[in-house]
């Protein structure tokens, strides 16, 4: 068994920081998004993994994941030079997998359940597809399975009009090397892409055994930023401990679940968790609220903030007025004039620097 992770496209819901980054490295707790899924890969015993990846930010998202020694896995790239859909992705790392089933799994999605009894059924069942599927309240903005009693799926419609269901396709797929034949009959959707949609249909349609797992537990998209702050938000509660590795002076108060990195220095503030800040951090005279992540190297001066994701190496000065809600990016600076606006909420790129006057 091997695995794809999907870690190109354009992340143009998530701009201006996916202008300068993958959108799949963008940290959720300090860790990008992309590694939760590599872990959870492993974590189901597969240890074969391709990352696809694109010209813009393939680069990147190497340097940052590396070969896989650090989750015990062995990673190759595999470059998909335009986005043409995620069959085309399956279709380019053809080579990498062979004949072998695998997992194909989308990079900037965070699914609660491990892949264990996804991938049990799978393999007892010798399934030709398995789509993971999650309930949803808006099901015309995804695309819906229609299944039968025994979870069989019937089909597949991308963004339905009518739904014939509220299961959403969650974007982690089991598929065995029929999948490839699918897709080499197939042509390209009225938007110019391979869908992975159709293949799975052409499947059906000749009566291969595609069946359905349904997710009990939670399901984020991380594309957009508030739903990026709402998985920050939910691998806090989940994951969160007190471990202080850093220097707390004797006038700062720190209560509730809070990890503190290595080299990082508390001065005259407050921080109630759950919050998670990273290595080589100065935080002086701050109130740092609940569900903030904090990266490396970042300086946080009198300032407010709450329910907030700030990337490495950005600086918050003089903002004493409450910053909620807010995506900062790395290397970002953000102060403020003498004259203050009563409430503020952000989302600035990498290396921007905005003052409040």
């Amino acid at each position: 068994m091997k695995a794809i992770i999907l870690s190109g496209g354009k992340g143009t819901r998530l701009r201006p920081l996916t202008y300068t980054g993958a959108k799949q490295l963008v940290p959720v707790a300090n860790k990008p998004i992309l590694w939760y899924g590599i872990e959870s890969i492993v974590a189901a015993g597969i240890t074969e993994i391709g990352i696809i990846i694109s010209p813009e930010t393939g680069g990147e998202v190497k340097a940052k994941t590396g070969n896989g020694d650090r989750f015990g896995a062995r990673i190759t790239y595999i470059m998909q030079d335009k986005p043409l859909g995620l069959a085309h992705a399956v279709k380019v790392a053809q080579p990498f997998l062979g004949d072998s089933p695998f997992v194909m799994y989308l990079g900037d999605n965070l699914v609660e359940s491990q892949l264990d009894m996804f991938l049990s059924k799978f393999q007892s069942q010798q399934l030709d597809a398995l789509t993971l599927l999650c309930e949803v309240e808006n099901p015309t903005a995804f695309g819906v399975a229609k299944v039968d009693a025994q979870g069989r799926v019937l089909q597949l419609i991308e963004k339905p009009k009518n739904p014939p269901s509220n299961l959403a396709l969650v974007g982690v797929y089991l598929f065995s090397a029929e999948i490839h034949q699918a897709i080499a009959n197939i042509q390209p959707s009225a938007r110019g892409e391979l869908e992975i949609t159709d293949a799975i249909q052409y499947l059906i349609d000749r009566q291969q055994n595609v069946q359905s797992f349904q997710l009990k537990g939670w399901w984020l998209d991380t594309g957009k930023k508030d739903d990026l702050l709402a998985a920050n938000q939910i691998i806090l509660d989940s994951c969160s401990q007190l471990t202080i590795e850093g220097e707390i002076d004797a006038t700062s108060k720190v209560s509730g679940r809070v990890h503190i990195g290595s080299g990082s220095r508390i001065i005259n503030s407050t921080i109630r968790g759950p919050v998670t800040i990273g290595n080589n951090c100065t935080i002086k005279n701050c109130f740092i609220g609940p569900y903030s992540s904090i990266a490396d190297d970042t300086t946080l001066v009198d300032a407010d903030i709450e329910h907030s994701v700030i990337l490495q190496g950005a600086k918050v000065v003089g903002i004493q007025q409450r910053i909620v809600d807010s995506l900062i990016g790395a290397r970002a600076t953000l102060q403020v004039a003498p004259q203050r606006p009563k409430a503020m909420r952000f989302m600035i790129g990498d290396d921007s620097h905005i003052e409040i006057i």
